[in-house]
């Protein structure tokens, strides 16, 4: 990038931070802004009319009138949608279907409106901007990048295009960027996962990268092919890599195999994308914690964990969540979902402004005996250990062992290795000491010998792939399940012999 257009870059970024501040130091009055005008645009949709948009003037008569939903709640109205209908959810029809995997109603179908489309590119634009403007940095843009993501092929169900969000918004990327980005259409457009990350290394091997994106699993998967063919880690491969942004599942577990494959520091970004809308993303890059987007097209509401499942749950607007306690994340989007439970738990760990961590899903936690054990802790606990004794991991995933053949019943941990730790024993002595210091009911259970330690099942090297290339789930946004609450996903990874018992 020439001085000229350095220069050009760092104003844009500069009127971006302060533009946004506007919003990051009015928090609450933002929200209220939102609320009020989802409440006027949907008045005349058939939801509205169904929950009295007409009379809801204040928050308190939105939470009368719109209960909490799940998408198989909502589902009748998406089936209308689909069907042809307009105005059902929001004005109109929706550009698109974001097709997801749902765990108990198969396929999902997000909306995504006119309306709601163009924020989830101006939050990742906003994201690199703000990046410049920390680092005063902005020499990726001239060099190539690349977005591991779905294909950008789109079906349609009913005359709207559907596909994976990855794939959507692959067709709105700025056409400053478009000129540098990597992967080609072509490759991009390859179904088979395997064949795509081959295709992918062959194109971006002798390319000078300064950009990497994509979900952790996958971009490790990318790194180590590439090592393979250049026999060098990746940031020495790639000399200008200045920056991987990744999102969709905790960083931290795989932090440490990824600085060895990278073989030298460079910064990470944590985002929080999802379907439903771009939810936070890391402003400060030596602080903890994600932005939560206030002014983007989305009123958030929060529900203690704790009564997530309650009939008549407690619901909180942003100006009233309380610091490190834990909520559901609810949202009302200008795409039409209405006290919509994404599934996701957050805690808000600064007010100033709004920073939160994401702590794991609300149906995704191991609570067989009470333990309510949820991912932030397995992950935290696994990081820890992990570093104490120098061993690094490719997955894992946590499941009750309620009926052993002999003993108390168990947590059983399901460990794909990269470099096994010296000593297993201690390794599961250690990781079960760092849980019950972070949860105290599953510490009362083993002081009480209700449970014994947990145990560690090995997964042979690649096994997780195999595992998800059987289910037909191997790339792009897909991800392993952390937390079970049942043994459905352990049964089926002893099933197809992916196992080595510790």
């Amino acid at each position: 990038m020439n001085a000229f257009s350095s220069f050009i870059a760092s104003l844009f970024s500069t009127y971006q931070h302060h533009k946004n501040s506007l919003w990051i130091n009015n928090p609450v009055k933002s929200q209220n802004k939102i609320f009020n005008h989802l409440i006027i645009a949907a008045k005349n949709t058939s939801f509205g009319k169904d929950h009295n948009f007409n009379s809801i003037k204040t928050y308190t008569h939105f939470k009368q009138n719109v209960f909490i939903n799940n998408y198989e709640d909502l589902e009748p109205y998406i089936n209308k949608i689909k069907n042809g209908e307009k105005n059902v959810l929001w004005k109109g029809v929706p550009l698109y279907f974001a097709k997801t995997s749902g765990t108990t109603s198969g396929a999902k179908y997000i909306p995504i409106s006119k309306e709601s489309m163009p924020y989830h590119i101006s939050i990742a634009r906003d994201m690199l901007l703000n990046y410049i403007y920390e680092t005063k940095n902005s020499t990726f843009a001239t060099k190539k990048l690349i977005f591991l993501q779905g294909s950008p092929i789109l079906d349609k169900v009913g005359n709207i295009p559907t596909g994976r969000l990855s794939g959507i918004v692959a067709r709105f990327v700025p056409s400053y960027l478009q000129k540098n980005r990597k992967p080609s259409w072509e490759t991009n457009c390859i179904e088979d996962w395997e064949v795509k990350i081959n295709a992918i290394v062959k194109e971006t091997l002798n390319e000078d990268m300064s950009l990497i994106s994509g979900i952790p699993p996958w971009l490790q998967m990318y790194f180590e092919k590439l090592i393979e063919q250049s026999r060098q880690p990746v940031g020495l491969l790639f000399k200008n890599l200045d920056l991987i942004i990744t999102g969709g599942v905790n960083y931290e577990p795989y932090k440490k195999k990824m600085n060895e494959l990278l073989g030298r520091n460079i910064t990470v970004l944590q985002t929080y994308p999802a379907s439903e809308g771009f939810i936070a993303y890391q402003n400060k890059l030596e602080e903890e914690g994600l932005l939560l987007m206030l002014n983007h097209g989305i009123f958030y509401e929060f529900i203690p964990v704790d009564e997530i499942n309650a009939t008549n749950p407690s619901r909180f607007s942003i100006g009233e969540v309380e610091l490190h306690k834990e909520y559901a994340i609810i949202l009302n989007t200008n795409a039409g979902l209405w006290g919509y439970n994404i599934g996701d738990t957050v805690k808000f760990i600064s007010k100033n402004p709004y920073r939160i961590l994401v702590t794991g899903r609300t149906k995704h936690f191991t609570s067989a005996f009470g333990e309510h054990v949820i991912a932030f802790e397995v992950e935290k606990s696994l990081q820890n250990t992990l570093l104490k004794h120098n061993c690094t991991i490719i997955e894992f995933t946590v499941a009750p062992q309620v009926n052993p053949e002999n003993g108390l019943p168990f947590h059983e941990w399901f460990i794909e290795f990269d470099t096994l730790p010296n000593n297993l024993v201690d390794f599961k002595l250690t990781l079960d000491q760092e849980l019950r210091a972070l949860n105290t009911y599953y510490d009362d259970l083993i002081v009480g010998k209700i449970l014994k330690p947990l145990q560690i099942t090995l997964i042979n090297k690649n096994g997780f792939n195999l595992y998800m290339k059987s289910i037909g789930k191997l790339g792009g946004q897909n991800k392993i399940q952390r937390l079970s609450n049942d043994r459905v996903l352990a049964d089926q990874l002893l099933k197809l012999n992916l196992t080595n018992n510790a």
